[in-house]
């Protein structure tokens, strides 16, 4: 039994709906002055990660350790690694910048943002949009065949192409399907921008408070002049708050940050091409040409591969 359209408890206002969230990222990441401002920490949880069963990006992971094993290595060739490390200078750089975090983002959904953020970032998507493509196509010869009742036993792995499967079996109306989704999307791509925000202002911090404890260091050297032989190890600490900071900031926040930019735009195609795609299966539309509107997601060169494909 199809489930009418939208009644007026479906329609949402700008007070609870989220504004298109790529748009914040391409426009500017940061800073994002949308017309109506949703908290976004308040709605973490609403909708599921759609990357809770993603494998590992080994991208992320092999280029932290890369450039921490460089640096490491570097310091090995130099000296001994004890001179490098003070834990008072650690301190001020990590305790400083989780400080700043706290201070620019609500408490109430800072751990949650940053697990989102920290997921996306060091996971990849299972399905590629030529995958997605198939598979809605696929779907789409179902639901000409069977009915929208045959896609109960159709297999999907992408967590939100099965949410859009499922309620076009149940058979939702396609406005009703379409608000839904969108909204999903939405607020998806906010939480993961939020979570760029977060490693953002962390980017931006620690070389900040690195300067900061070298400049206490530098004040407490100049406060033992009367003993020269102390000036030299005392310059060499105060300068590892510089070290540490530089170090966070641009092998892990600042990366992660422009690494969820990224994922952001991803997931901003791969997530409407399933929204346009589940649409035109609930509007009984054919597979091929649901297929040839879909394929336009794509660039040119897996383009011509599809068509090769077909």
């Amino acid at each position: 039994m199809v489930k009418g359209g939208l009644s007026s408890s479906h329609k949402t206002s700008c007070a609870v709906r989220a504004p298109t969230a790529y748009v914040a990222v391409r426009g500017h990441a940061l800073g994002i002055d949308y017309p109506c401002k949703p908290n976004v920490f308040a709605r973490l949880t609403l909708f599921p990660s759609t990357t809770d069963t993603d494998p590992m990006d080994l991208a992320t992971i092999i280029g932290i350790v890369a450039a921490f094993g460089v640096t490491a290595w570097a310091i090995y060739l130099g000296g001994s690694f004890g001179a490098f490390v003070d834990i008072p200078s650690i301190a001020i750089v990590v305790g400083g910048g989780i400080g700043v975090v706290v201070v620019r983002f609500p408490l109430s959904g800072l751990m949650s943002a940053m697990a989102i953020g920290s997921k996306a970032a060091f996971s990849q998507s299972k399905v590629s949009p030529r995958e997605l493509i198939e598979k809605i196509t696929e779907m789409a010869e179902v639901v000409r065949k069977q009915g929208p009742l045959g896609l109960e036993s159709f297999e999907v792995d992408d967590p939100f192409l099965a949410k859009g499967k499922q309620m076009v079996a149940d058979g939702y109306d396609p406005a009703f399907i379409q608000d839904t989704l969108e909204r999903e999307r939405d607020l998806y791509l906010e939480r993961l921008v939020e979570g760029a925000r977060i490693y953002k202002a962390m980017g931006d911090s620690a070389p900040a408070f690195g300067m900061i404890g070298t400049l206490v260091g530098l004040v407490q050297m100049l406060q033992s002049m009367d003993d020269p032989s102390t000036i030299g190890p005392a310059m060499a600490v105060a300068l590892l708050t510089t070290l540490y900071g530089a170090l966070i900031a641009n092998v892990v926040c600042l990366p992660i940050f422009e690494k969820l930019n990224a994922k952001v735009k991803v997931e901003e195609i791969n997530q409407t091409l399933v929204i346009d795609g589940i649409v035109q299966i609930r509007n009984s539309k054919s597979p091929n040409l649901i297929r040839e509107m879909l394929i336009s997601y794509l660039p040119d060169k897996q383009r011509a591969l599809m068509d090769e494909a077909a």
